[in-house]
């Protein structure tokens, strides 16, 4: 069962090559899933929202049915976190579709709760995002970055 996602995304340039990454957890803290992508030429903005909804898509698929528990999705953009739960209006042009994206995605996901974290405490995710604009490889065989988010 889904528990804990952490999620990030960056840029090289603002806006530059962008990319996304996130993290699965499940109840036991064990990593279930990974992924990273390149999401074009983008804000870093851009591409935390972009994350963002691609870890929503992905709970929505794999979710257990008439499951009750709460999952968390962590992230260290606190302009993400604090637009996603309404304590700062979306002002670009540019996120707002991603915003109402993610808004409906999180209508049909009510357990479901986006909270800030520290970018130490997002390693893993900020991990995957590097290893994407590098061109290197992430998934677990072949990662040097060691322990949980």
């Amino acid at each position: 069962m889904i528990r804990t996602v952490y999620i990030d995304g960056g840029s090289r340039g603002n806006p530059g090559e962008s990319a996304i990454g996130y993290v699965v957890f499940d109840n036991f803290g064990n990593e279930v899933y990974r992924k990273g992508k390149r999401v074009g030429v983008q804000t870093n903005n851009y591409a935390e929202y972009s994350a963002l909804i691609e870890a929503l898509v992905y709970i929505q698929r794999n979710r257990t049915e008439n499951t009750f528990e709460e999952i968390v999705i962590n992230s260290d953009s606190g302009l993400l976190v604090n637009q996603i739960n309404n304590h700062y209006k979306v002002k670009s042009e540019n996120l707002l579709p991603l915003f109402h994206k993610a808004q409906k995605l999180l209508e049909v996901l009510p357990n479901v709760r986006v909270e800030y974290i520290r970018r130490k405490q997002n390693r893993t995710a900020d991990w995957i995002v590097n290893r994407i604009l590098d061109n290197k490889p992430y998934r677990p065989v072949d990662r040097s970055q060691a322990g949980r988010s």
